[in-house]
């Protein structure tokens, strides 16, 4: 309810044992629809990974390009060339954590189906260092912002048959969104949340920052509209996990209906009849505004 329905005034924590083992290791695919299509059935397959995370294309090649040590980089990518992984390669991190005899058969499991469908295991070293820069690209979205560039993401959730048509348009709305104003975006799309019947479709952007404020929140305003109506018109979920807020609210009866908007209505004025719990979230007013 994102708070519209009262405040949370006590929590229960679950403690959980460290693990014995966890690791992380790094596949690539030779092109994208052979990935889906493994990622796919190691889903399926049940397997107790910790983390799946397949990068398309370009944020394969973004990953590649802002990893550094370029001669080893080099050394990968002549390997990988050999292995049939050129241009258009894909790659999948996987993780495993629990009890060494688990992980270690889910391991064997998942790079068993991995190599069954084109899949190059490049062993650990890639995943720990993803590992130790996961939560790197927080900072270094600030860092941008002083350079002058502005990084922002959108997130969907849809069955596996959309799940390369929404990346697609998508990423299309993004690069495109801008061009009004003369201005290029850099997009691109990983898996990280990944289901038997589906995945979510997980797309950066990254674009100039003009300097001056109005113009700057203009471009995102006209960035976000985009890829959110991207998003509806091709049936995914405006909250998957980032949430409605008030950012996404326009579209959230794109999802609901004219029913399901109605019944949110009836039960936000039943607990909360004065509105006084975060106001302007998930819903837009009478006015049409958030």
């Amino acid at each position: 309810s994102e708070g519209r329905l009262g405040v949370l005034t006590e929590a229960t924590v679950r403690v959980t044992r460290l693990p014995e083992r966890e690791a992380f290791h790094a596949v690539f695919f030779p092109d994208w629809e052979t990935a889906e299509e493994a990622v796919r059935e190691v889903v399926q397959a049940k397997l107790p990974l910790s983390m799946l995370r397949l990068s398309n294309p370009l944020e394969t090649l973004t990953m590649l390009t802002l990893a550094g040590h370029k001669k080893l980089i080099g050394l990968l990518e002549t390997y990988l060339s050999w292995r049939g992984c050129k241009e258009g390669k894909c790659i999948l991190m996987l993780g495993v954590s629990g009890q060494k005899a688990t992980t270690g058969a889910a391991l064997k499991s998942a790079l068993a189906i991995a190599r069954a469908g084109g899949g190059v295991h490049v062993g650990r070293a890639m995943g720990d260092k993803w590992k130790q820069n996961r939560y790197r690209n927080v900072y270094l979205r600030n860092a941008a912002w002083d350079c002058g560039y502005a990084i922002d993401t959108v997130e969907t959730a849809v069955d596996w048959p959309r799940v390369t048509p929404m990346m697609h348009a998508v990423e299309q709305a993004a690069a495109t969104a801008l061009a009004g104003r003369r201005e290029r975006v850099h997009a691109y799309t990983h898996l990280s949340h990944l289901y038997a019947q589906g995945a979510s479709v997980y797309t950066t952007f990254v674009y100039r920052l003009s300097g001056n404020y109005e113009e700057d929140l203009a471009r995102w305003t006209v960035l976000k509209g985009a890829v959110s109506r991207a998003i509806v018109e091709n049936g995914g979920t405006i909250s998957h996990q980032h949430g409605v807020g008030s950012d996404h609210a326009p579209y959230l009866e794109a999802e609901k209906g004219a029913l399901g908007i109605g019944a949110m209505r009836a039960l936000f004025r039943h607990f909360d009849p004065d509105g006084l719990m975060n106001p302007g979230k998930l819903l837009l007013d009478e006015g049409g505004r958030p």
